[in-house]
């Protein structure tokens, strides 16, 4: 039992010194969300992410109507490196909501730290096509 012990905590150690190499935020996943206000639709619906990874989040409105899509759940649990607007970027401590008030996009780059599902939605519209979910493993 001793050596399985031993085992099992090198091989922990050996895991962890792999995963804490390398610069995370050199190659990040792109994923988007455009949102068609008049259909009322997104154009994916459902993400499949992993913790420790890095992404980069387009999320584009079409800006025939202002809109707010919030994600609370998932930015609570996730490392906000920036989020660009413009070329401009914002250095955030924390993230509820993104408001649209025209037509543009919001990049945020972003670590999800804690597996779940957590929903990204545009209040007031959910119930009626403007909604999804990521799942984070």
């Amino acid at each position: 039992m001793k050596s399985f012990l031993v085992a099992a905590t090198a091989a922990l150690l050996l895991t962890g010194a792999a995963q804490a190499e390398g610069n995370l935020a050199a190659n990040g996943t792109d994923l988007t969300l455009e949102i068609n206000t008049v259909d009322l639709k997104f154009s994916q619906e459902v993400w499949e992410l992993e913790t420790g990874k890095y992404y980069q989040l387009d999320i584009t409105s079409d800006g025939n109507e202002e809109i707010s899509v919030v994600a609370p759940e998932l930015f609570r649990n996730a490392w906000i490196n920036q989020i660009v607007v413009n070329d401009l970027e914002v250095k955030s401590y924390g993230l509820y909501s993104v408001e649209f008030d025209d037509a543009g996009t919001f990049n945020i780059s972003f670590v999800p730290i804690r597996p779940g599902e957590y929903e990204i939605y545009v209040p007031g519209y959910e119930n009626r096509g403007l909604k999804g979910k990521f799942i984070v493993k």
